[in-house]
C-alpha cells in the first residue's frame, strides 16, 4: 500500500511540475495545462466565427476600427505579455467588449456611443486586454479540464439574430469564451493592471475610476442595455470601484483624456446611431409579427444609413415572412455585394432557394454560410442535398454537425441520420443485453437509443464457454417488433437459467433493424 501510494504521489508531483508556471501578469506560479501556442490558435480559430455570431462586424467606417486598433497598439505596447493582438468593432448595438485566449479582443458598436474619451475607451480596453495577458480566459478553460476532463460548449449569446441556439461544430467554443462570467479575481486583476497599463501608455488612470462609478448607477437601476451586454460578464460593484480608488491613490491621476480625438473619431458612428435604433425596433416588431411596422421602421433606417447590409437583410427577411421568397432573395444579394463576408445573407438565400425547390442553386450559399460561421440549418440542409444524390456519407457527415445544436433542426437532422445508418449500423443505436426473470427464463433485450420508432429488431443470442471465452454456441435468429423511442422490448430466447453468473455467459447480437415507415 505504501508503495503504490509513494508511486501516486510521484505521478502527481511529476504531473506538477510539468504544468506549472508563471503568469505573465501577476507573477504568480500556477498550473498551466493550456500552452501559449495553444491560447494563440484557440483565439485565431474562434475570432472570426465568434464575431459573425454576434453581429459581424462593423465595416461603415473603417477610420473608427483604426482608431481603436491604434488605442489598444499603445497598450499593447506596454502590456505584460506580447501576444498577436487583435481588435474589432462588432455591429451590434448591445454595450459590450469581450477578450479570447491569445489577445482576439472585439467592442461593440452599442459600447463605443456610451463612452466620452478615449481614456475611457482605454479603460476598457486595458481591462480586456488584461484578461488575455492574465490567462483569464485559459485559466477558465483550465479549470474546465480538472473538473470535466475537456471543455464543453454550452449556450449561445448571439445577438441580433435568429440563429442563437443554432451555431454548431467549433463555432460553439468561441461563444463559449466571450460569454463565460469571470470570477472576481480575474476582475480585480483586470481593474489593477488594465489601469496600470492605462498610466504607463499616457492614459489618466481616473477615467477608469469614473467609468467604473458610471456603470454601478446604471446597474442599480436594472434598466441599462449593459445588464444583457457588458454587465453580464462583467458586473460593476462598489467594492470595485474602491479597489480602483485606491489604484488610482498609488498611479496618480493626470495622463491624455482624449475627449477632443474620441468625439471626432466616432462622429460618423454617433451620426448614424438614430439608424440603428430604428433597425433595432424594426428587428422586435418583426419578431412580434408587425410586418408594417417593421417596414417603417427599416425605410427609416436606410434612409439615414443607405449603405448598411444589415438593413437590407432585414427587408429580405420581412419578405420571406409575407411568402415572398423571390423578393427576399433580391434584398439579400444586396446585403451581400454590400458586405460579402458576413454569413446571414448567405444562409437566408441558402433556405429561400431550397424552399423553392431550386436546391442546385441553394448548395453554394450554404456552403458559404458554413464557412463563415457553421450553423445546424446550413449543415442540415446540405445533407438533404448530399442524401438526395446518393452521397450517403456525406449527409451523415451534415446531420451529425446539425445535431449538436440544442434546436429542432438539431432533433431532425438526428432522426434523418439515424434513418438513412441505423439499417447500416444497427448495433450502433440500439443497446441489447440478456436478462433472467425471476423463474430463471432468459430473454433478449434492446433499447431503442435513438428518437424514431424502430419497427422490428432481429437480434442472435450466442453462448460463452465460462473457462474459455469462447463461443459455445447460439440461438436462431429473433425477432422484436416495435420499439418505441428511448424504450426496450424483448423477446423469450427460449433457455433456462439458474443464477445471473450464468446470465453473464449470454451476449445479444443485433443483426438487423427496420424502422418505421
Amino acid at each position: 500500500m505504501k508503495h503504490k501510494l509513494t508511486k501516486l504521489t510521484l505521478l502527481v508531483l511529476a504531473l506538477s511540475v510539468s504544468t506549472c508556471g508563471v503568469n505573465p501578469v501577476t507573477k504568480k506560479r500556477e498550473l498551466q495545462f493550456v500552452s501559449e501556442e495553444k491560447e494563440i490558435a484557440i483565439g485565431t480559430q474562434n475570432y472570426s466565427p465568434t464575431r459573425q455570431s454576434q453581429g459581424g462586424d462593423y465595416v461603415l467606417d473603417p477610420e473608427l476600427t483604426a482608431y481603436v486598433q491604434s488605442v489598444g497598439d499603445k497598450l499593447a505596447a506596454v502590456s505584460d505579455r506580447k501576444l498577436p493582438y487583435e481588435y474589432a468593432v462588432i455591429n451590434d448595438s448591445v454595450p459590450n467588449a469581450w477578450a479570447m485566449p491569445g489577445g482576439k479582443i472585439a467592442f461593440n458598436r452599442g459600447l463605443l456611443y456610451e463612452l466620452n474619451s478615449e481614456a475611457e475607451l482605454a479603460a476598457v480596453m486595458g481591462h480586456e486586454m488584461v484578461h488575455a495577458a492574465a490567462r483569464h480566459g485559459a485559466q477558465g478553460m483550465e479549470r474546465g479540464m480538472l473538473l470535466q476532463g475537456a471543455m464543453v460548449a454550452v449556450g449561445i449569446g448571439a445577438q441580433n439574430t435568429d440563429y442563437a441556439n443554432l451555431i454548431v461544430g467549433g463555432a460553439q467554443v468561441g461563444a463559449q469564451l466571450v460569454n463565460s462570467k469571470y470570477g472576481r479575481d480575474a476582475e480585480s486583476e483586470s481593474d489593477l493592471y488594465g489601469m496600470q497599463y492605462m498610466k504607463k501608455a499616457g492614459y489618466d488612470p481616473t477615467a477608469a475610476v469614473t467609468l467604473q462609478e458610471t456603470f454601478v448607477r446604471l446597474s442599480a437601476g436594472r434598466k441599462s442595455n449593459f445588464i444583457e451586454g457588458l454587465f453580464a460578464s462583467h458586473p460593476p460593484s462598489p467594492e470595485r470601484v474602491a479597489e480602483n480608488k485606491a489604484t488610482l491613490a498609488k498611479l496618480g491621476a493626470g495622463g491624455e483624456w482624449g475627449k477632443e480625438i474620441y468625439a471626432k473619431k466616432t462622429a460618423k458612428l454617433r451620426a448614424t446611431q438614430g439608424a440603428y435604433k430604428a433597425y433595432d425596433e424594426a428587428v422586435k416588431a418583426l419578431n412580434d409579427k408587425n410586418v408594417d411596422k417593421a417596414k417603417t421602421l427599416v425605410s427609416q433606417a436606410i434612409a439615414i444609413e443607405p449603405k448598411e447590409a444589415r438593413f437590407q437583410e432585414l427587408l429580405g427577411d420581412i419578405a420571406l415572412t409575407q411568402k415572398k421568397p423571390q423578393e427576399a432573395l433580391a434584398f439579400y444579394d444586396k446585403a451581400i455585394k454590400m458586405q460579402p463576408d458576413y454569413f446571414k445573407p448567405h444562409i437566408q438565400s441558402g433556405i429561400a432557394l431550397f424552399n423553392m425547390g431550386k436546391k442546385t442553386e441553394a448548395e453554394p450559399y450554404l456552403k458559404r454560410a458554413n464557412q463563415l460561421l457553421p450553423t445546424a440549418p446550413g449543415h442540415a440542409l446540405l445533407g438533404q442535398l448530399a442524401e438526395g444524390r446518393g452521397d450517403i456519407n456525406g449527409a451523415l457527415q451534415h446531420y451529425q454537425v446539425a445535431a449538436s445544436s440544442n434546436s429542432d433542426i438539431g432533433k431532425d437532422a438526428i432522426a434523418r441520420a439515424v434513418k438513412i445508418d441505423l439499417p447500416r449500423n444497427p448495433a450502433k443505436y440500439i443497446q441489447s443485453a440478456a436478462q433472467a426473470d425471476n423463474a430463471g427464463n432468459l430473454y433478449a433485450v434492446v433499447q431503442n437509443g435513438t428518437p424514431v420508432t424502430i419497427n422490428r429488431v432481429v437480434v442472435r443470442v450466442v453462448k460463452y464457454d465460462a473457462s474459455t471465452g469462447r463461443a459455445v454456441g447460439q440461438s436462431g435468429l429473433l425477432t422484436i417488433n416495435g420499439v418505441a423511442p428511448g424504450k426496450h422490448n424483448q423477446v423469450a430466447v427460449g433457455t433456462r437459467v439458474n443464477n445471473a453468473k450464468e446470465v453473464g455467459l449470454y451476449k445479444v447480437v443485433v443483426e438487423s433493424a427496420e424502422l418505421a415507415q
